[in-house]
């Protein structure tokens, strides 16, 4: 498959599964780009929704994928986010993840990153 095209795929796929959101004056919609920090931009259900549609269509693996590294503070043990960790020193360890990212495994067929 063309590598561009592989590259539309995945990023066309990931706009229909995650809906874009409205600027600040409400007027036009921003569409989710190649590099847009997904954390940040889908919400929870639409997220899983599109990592399920991403592995059916693309038939790669996620379950290798590490999460705490793109969501470490929900990956923090409850008493520890209550109690001890504070969510913005957590947070700077964030490792951003990009369609970029699902779509240059997508052309490898494997997860290649954390």
């Amino acid at each position: 498959m063309d590598v561009l095209l592989m590259d539309e795929k995945v990023l066309l796929m990931f706009r229909e599964e995650i809906p874009g959101y409205y600027d600040f004056d409400l007027k036009k919609e921003v569409p989710l780009e190649f590099d847009t920090e997904l954390q940040d931009f889908a919400p929870g259900d639409d997220f899983i929704c599109a990592l399920e549609a991403y592995e059916k269509t693309f038939k790669v693996d996620l379950s290798v994928v590490n999460w705490s590294c793109y969501f470490p503070w929900e990956n923090l043990p409850f008493l520890t986010r209550w109690f001890k960790a504070k969510r913005k020193d957590v947070e700077k360890t964030r490792k951003p993840l990009t369609v970029r990212m699902f779509a240059e495994s997508a052309k490898a067929g494997k997860w290649l990153y954390d």
